[in-house]
């Protein structure tokens, strides 16, 4: 399927359950003007709703993931701004922007984002809440507020890549505002490994499949365990919540006595749910 609302966020299926959501403003690197951030706002909403859809892919056009702000000072403001003023508009905005991430993460879909170049400012912070992060060769990234007289601190940054990286290389990376490529990426874990460009879609598909082999149930239980285990202060609330998790779909699924056999019987298990 392909969005109807506009040809700057395209949504296709090109493998059965895995939805492809792609950035398609190349001549921009994909920037974060609202003409395209609302769609991508609605495409997550739209793929989050689509039962059919066990796995999404997150990708961009052309030599950029997504370059963070839009400098060229084109494109539409947010919409529905029609008597607000300045400072009422900019709350807006901000919060269209800011909800992105937490968008990505309530979809109970896995969200693998193949990034493909430049991932810049706020285009870095949305490969932040993918659940799996692929890269291929020629990606980089930069934290660019710093870069720009502002903060490296934008949508959910300061929380997310600490986590992903350590908070001393969070430090040194958001304060020096250096680049970094693919390679040091998955050496310090920011990303989980690197292809080659040509392969960059088909190695996010390929994953996508091997995901889409698992319990639904559980796959998706699995994401929001993990992204609640973040911001779980102990050891026990973690595990405590991680028991209460399995303990559900193990009795009121048939899953385990699937998997077993399964294995007996040498086959690829049928998760019914």
């Amino acid at each position: 399927m392909t969005e109807p609302r506009t040809n700057l966020v395209l949504i296709d299926k090109p493998r059965p359950h895995t939805t492809v959501i792609t950035l398609n403003r190349p001549e921009r690197m994909n920037s974060m003007a609202f003409e395209l951030m609302v769609p991508l706002h609605e495409a997550f909403e739209e793929v989050a709703a689509d039962n059919d859809t066990t796995c999404v892919v997150l990708t961009g056009t052309g030599r950029g993931f997504c370059s963070g702000a839009d400098t060229s000072g084109g494109g539409d403001p947010p919409p529905n701004i029609a008597g607000l003023t300045l400072t009422r508009i900019a709350s807006r905005a901000m919060s269209l922007l800011a909800d992105l991430v937490p968008a990505m993460q309530r979809m109970p879909q896995p969200v693998i984002c193949a990034i493909n170049g430049a991932a810049i400012g706020g285009g870095m912070c949305l490969t932040l809440g993918a659940d799996i992060r692929l890269a291929g060769e020629s990606a980089y990234f930069r934290a660019a507020g710093i870069n720009n007289g502002l903060t490296a601190t934008e949508l959910g940054l300061s929380f997310l890549l600490p986590r992903a990286i350590g908070s001393s290389r969070a430090f040194e990376f958001m304060l020096s505002g250096r680049d970094l490529d693919a390679h040091e990426a998955a050496a310090i874990g920011l990303i989980s490994r690197v292809v080659p460009d040509g392969e960059l879609l088909t190695e996010a598909l390929d994953l996508a499949d091997q995901i889409n082999g698992w319990s639904t149930q559980g796959t998706a239980l699995t994401k929001r365990t993990m992204w609640a285990g973040l911001e779980i202060s102990s050891l026990r609330a973690a595990i405590e919540m991680e028991s209460n998790t399995q303990l559900y779909v193990r009795l009121t699924t048939q899953n385990f006595e699937e998997a077993v056999k399964a294995r007996k019987e040498g086959r690829p298990p049928v998760f019914m749910d």
